[in-house]
């Protein structure tokens, strides 16, 4: 199992801030119920570990990770920094009410807490854009003030358009937000039967559509081209199985729908960064049973 943590944010608090300097990550692969930003600084070589996204950061990394059971961690990889800066923020889900993010003032935050739920990373650029307001919501002791500020940086990094979603849908456990009944059908759809041949024009007869007109539709809602969508599927379930079963990488190979163990290891390879061995033993080193 993993460390489920039990956050310091009392229930009095909109949310709870740490700032603290360190020589290195020590904390496991962990996950909790609270959202979380997550500023690094001067950690270039560190690695980050969000559900089954492992990527190497550079002397700044910002995440927000908001999925409940999405599993997290930055550890020292190939960090040399003998101080480490790290800002966390932690809030709870239900500080914004349904109705209040129904809102169209809370659109682009509504849109960013959604995408939250697989954790998404910003760029340098965004990082720039914030450095201040972060700072000045750190150092705050003004407590209404320092909530404003706290709305202040939220929406400056929800109007970002340039944040990228790091975990796969199946392995986040994200559930479906989408406000089409049709791509909400047609993932469905694809859930059930993603280890089986899945054809465009089937989908497109299944919503009433041309396959033309589907392609079009489909990767205006989701951001990718269906066969990237059932691939990230198939990744994510296979990430899954090598992190909470013992089966072997050959039996997750097929389960998950390859009929191939060394293209799968080779695709795996290529859309993770790791083997799916490596991936495997990555996380079981940065793991405590609890």
């Amino acid at each position: 199992m993993v460390l489920n943590e039990i956050t310091p944010l009392s229930e009095k608090d909109c949310f709870y801030i740490i700032d603290r300097h360190k020589k290195e990550f020590t904390y496991p692969v962990h996950c909790h119920k609270e959202l979380e930003i997550n500023f690094i600084e001067n950690a270039a070589g560190a690695r980050r570990i969000v559900g089954d996204s492992v990527e190497t950061v550079g002397n700044f990394d910002l995440v927000l990770i908001g999925g409940e059971n999405l599993e997290h961690t930055w550890t020292q990889g190939e960090c040399h920094s003998g101080d480490i800066r790290e800002i966390t923020i932690q809030f709870s889900a239900d500080l914004f009410s349904s109705v209040l993010l129904g809102k169209n003032q809370f659109l682009p935050i509504r849109k960013l807490l959604q995408a939250a739920e697989h954790g998404v990373v910003f760029p340098m650029a965004a990082i720039v854009r914030v450095y201040s307001t972060l700072e000045q919501l750190v150092r705050q002791e003004d407590r209404f003030q320092q909530y404003l500020d706290f709305l202040s940086l939220l929406n400056m990094l929800a109007q970002r358009e340039d944040y990228r979603v790091l975990a796969s849908t199946s392995f986040a456990h994200a559930g479906d937000q989408s406000d089409s009944r049709r791509i909400r059908k047609v993932k469905s759809y694809i859930d059930e039967h993603f280890t089986e041949t899945i054809r465009q024009p089937e989908l497109a007869r299944m919503v009433g559509m041309s396959p033309s007109s589907f392609s079009s539709f489909f990767k205006m809602r989701t951001g990718r081209t269906l066969s990237d969508y059932i691939l990230d599927i198939k990744l994510g379930r296979a990430g899954r199985l090598l992190v909470d079963t013992n089966k072997t990488v050959a039996e997750i190979c097929y389960e998950c729908g390859f009929n191939n163990l060394s293209n799968f290891n080779r695709i795996f390879k290529g859309k993770r960064g790791y083997t799916p061995r490596e991936f495997r033993s990555l996380y079981k080193k940065n793991k405590i049973l609890v």
